[in-house]
């Protein structure tokens, strides 16, 4: 199996990790999977952020992550697990309002939007329940602390 990233950054942040990191925080979720997948990670800032949320969810201003799923038509072959949109710049905020290591910060946003790609979401309480405890799990096997508890901020 073979994880292909793509990585798009427009940002003008100069805190994004590294590709061999984001390629882990991938590998970490898709280490399971028999097939070859494709991933694009478009890294953005506020304004852009902002106008996609508005755009896709009917939110005003910039959230952290966007999934984008790519739906596969029957006749089509393709590894595309579609495109997620990280907002450095909230990311950084949110690091330092939650007291939590930048680093592990993204890693859990990245975890999250893969898990989002093939099919997790938490629209109702039992798949916030289980989304979270596949979270935790999955940054467990890459040294990273429950993000949802309060051990694990700096």
């Amino acid at each position: 199996m073979v994880n292909r990233l793509d990585i798009q950054n427009v940002s003008e942040s100069a805190l994004v990790p590294k590709q061999e990191l984001l390629q882990l925080w991938v590998d970490s979720v898709l280490k399971d999977g028999s097939q070859n997948s494709e991933i694009v990670i478009r890294i953005i800032d506020e304004q852009q952020m902002a106008e996609f949320n508005k755009q896709y969810r009917h939110k005003e201003g910039p959230t952290n992550i966007l999934s984008f799923p790519f739906e596969v038509p029957d006749d089509i072959q393709s590894d595309l697990l579609g495109d997620l949109l990280v907002c450095a710049p909230v990311l950084e905020k949110e690091s330092c309002e939650q007291h939590k290591f930048l680093e592990h910060h993204w890693a859990h946003i990245i975890v999250h939007g893969v898990l989002h790609l093939i099919g997790y979401d938490h629209i109702d309480d039992q798949g916030a329940e289980e989304m979270e405890a596949l979270e935790v799990r999955i940054l467990k096997t890459i040294k990273i602390n429950n993000p949802y508890e309060e051990n694990s901020k700096l």
